[in-house]
C-alpha cells in the first residue's frame, strides 16, 4: 500500500503535514476526514510495488516530481539511526509477544514511528511481507538501514520460531551499542569544543591584540627575548599569510580523512591506531567487546558459526581486529577452533582466547563470549570516565600555558624597558 505525505487543515484551522497509508489520494482524504483533517495537498508518494513496464514508469516519473520537495525536507529531518532501529525492534517484539500477527504489528509501527524514512521502510517492508515474503527478505531490501547482522538475526529467529525473542535480543544488543557510542561521542566532544575554543582565542590574540601591543617595541633599541621575537614572526606569518594558511589546513584535513578511509591508508592507520599510548588500548577494547558481545548475539539467534564470523567482520571497524577474525573463520572452515587462531595473531589479549577455548570444551560459548563482552565494556567505560576527568585539566592548564606564553613575551620588554629606565 503506498504512503502519501500529505498537508491538510485541522479541526483549529491550523496546517498539519504527516505520513499515511492509503490506497489513493481519494482514500487518504476519506481516512483524513475521519480523524478531523481537511486534507489541502498531497505532497508525495512512496509505492513500493511500482515495477518495470510503461505505467510503472509513467507512475514512478509522475511520483518523482511529486517527491522533490518531500525529499528535500525528509534530509533535512535527519536520517535513521541506532537508537531509531532499537526502539522499532523492541516495540514490534512486543506486539509479536503479545500474540499480534505480523503484519498487523508492522502496520503498528508504520503509524507509530515518527522519523519519515523509516515510516516509508517499514511500509515497504509490511507490504513486501503481505505478498509471501519473508520478514528476513523484506528487509534485506534495506540493507543499508539495518545491515547484515540484523537481517541474518530475523532470518534465523524466523527459521526457529523464535521471532520475538530474537527481536529482544537484537534490541538489548542495539540499545548496548547506541550507549556505548554515545559515551565515546560525549566524551569527545569536551576536548573538541574546548580545542575550537582555545584556538580561536589564539588566533585572535595572534591577528589582533599582539599585534597592537607589540607597536610598542618597535623604537626600543634593546634587543628583545627570543619569546617576544618568536611571537611577532608568529603574528606577522598569521597575519600575511592566513589565506595560505587556511586553505592548506583544510585540504590537508580532507586529504588525510580519505587516505584514513582508502583500501591503502586504512590497514596503516589502524595499525598506528592500535600502538598509540591511552587510546590504542581503548581501540582494541572496543574492538574486542564488539566481537564478544556481536558473536555471542548471533550464535545465540541461532545463527551458523562460520556465517556469524562473517558479520563478525564486517561490523568490526579496525581493519588490523578484522583480518584477524577473517583467517579465524578459515581456520575454522577446516576443521581448526576458534582460540588457536585468536591466540596466534597476538592481537587478541589472552583473557579472550582462554575463555573462548574455555566455552568451546564446555559448550557454554555463548555465555562466555558474554563475560567476555560485559568485561571489556565496563574497562572501557573506566578508562573514558578516567580520560574525561583527565581531559578537563590537560586542556585547561595547556590553553593556560599558551595565554601565559603570550603574557610572558609582552611584559618582559616592558619590564626590561622599566629597569633601563630607572
Amino acid at each position: 500500500m503506498p504512503v502519501f505525505e500529505y498537508r491538510g487543515l485541522s479541526a483549529a484551522g491550523k496546517t498539519t503535514t504527516g505520513l499515511k497509508e492509503a490506497d489513493s489520494p481519494k482514500a487518504l482524504r476519506a481516512v483524513l476526514r475521519k480523524e478531523g483533517i481537511f486534507l489541502t495537498d498531497v505532497v508525495g508518494q512512496a509505492d513500493a510495488s511500482l515495477k518495470g513496464g510503461a505505467k510503472g514508469s509513467a507512475k514512478a516519473a509522475a511520483t518523482q516530481a511529486l517527491s522533490t520537495d518531500i525529499n528535500l525536507r525528509r534530509l533535512a529531518r535527519g536520517r535513521v539511526n541506532t537508537d531509531d532501529i532499537a526502539i522499532m525492534t523492541r516495540q514490534l517484539a512486543t506486539l509479536l509477544g503479545a500474540g499480534v500477527t505480523l503484519v498487523e504489528a508492522l502496520s503498528a509501527m508504520v503509524d507509530q514511528v515518527e522519523k519519515e524514512q523509516l515510516k516509508r521502510i517499514l511500509s515497504d517492508v509490511k507490504q513486501k511481507v503481505n505478498e509471501g515474503n519473508s520478514l528476513a527478505d523484506a528487509l534485506n531490501g534495506h540493507n543499508k538501514v539495518f545491515g547484515n547482522l540484523f537481517i541474518n538475526m530475523i532470518r534465523a529467529g524466523e527459521s526457529s520460531g523464535a521471532l520475538d525473542s530474537v527481536l529482544l535480543r537484537l534490541a538489548e544488543f542495539t540499545e548496548g551499542q547506541a550507549r556505548l557510542r554515545q559515551k565515546i561521542v560525549g566524551t569527545m566532544i569536551y576536548p573538541l569544543i574546548m580545542m575550537v575554543v582555545g584556538g580561536g582565542v589564539l588566533v585572535m590574540l595572534m591577528t589582533v591584540v599582539v599585534p597592537k601591543v607589540t607597536k610598542i617595541f618597535d623604537d626600543m633599541k634593546v634587543t628583545l627575548p627570543w619569546t617576544t621575537r618568536l611571537l611577532i614572526w608568529s603574528s606577522n606569518f598569521l597575519q600575511d599569510y592566513w589565506f595560505v594558511l587556511v586553505p592548506l589546513f583544510i585540504a590537508f584535513a580532507i586529504g588525510f580523512f580519505q587516505w584514513t578511509r582508502s583500501e591503502q591508508g586504512k590497514p596503516v592507520w589502524d595499525r598506528v591506531v592500535l600502538k598509540v599510548p591511552v587510546f590504542g588500548p581503548l581501540v582494541r577494547m572496543l574492538s574486542v567487546a564488539r566481537f564478544s558481545r556481536t558473536l555471542a548475539t548471533l550464535l545465540k539467534s541461532g545463527v551458523p558459526l562460520l556465517t556469524a564470523m562473517e558479520i563478525v567482520k564486517n561490523v568490526i571497524t579496525n581493519t588490523v581486529m578484522s583480518d584477524v577474525v577473517d583467517k579465524a573463520r578459515d581456520s575454522i572452515r577446516e576443521g581448526e577452533s576458534i582460540a588457536n587462531p585468536l591466540k596466534r595473531s597476538g592481537e587478541f589479549p589472552p583473557l579472550v582466547y582462554h575463555m573462548v577455548s574455555i566455552g568451546e570444551r564446555s559448550g557454554q560459548l555463548e555465555d562466555m563470549l558474554l563475560n567476555v563482552a560485559d568485561s571489556y565494556e565496563s574497562q572501557v567505560n573506566v578508562r573514558i570516565g578516567a580520560l574525561t576527568s583527565l581531559l578537563e585539566p590537560l586542556m585547561i592548564v595547556s590553553m593556560g600555558a599558551v595565554i601565559a606564553f603570550v603574557a610572558f613575551s609582552i611584559l618582559m620588554p616592558i619590564l626590561q624597558m622599566n629597569s633601563m629606565v630607572r
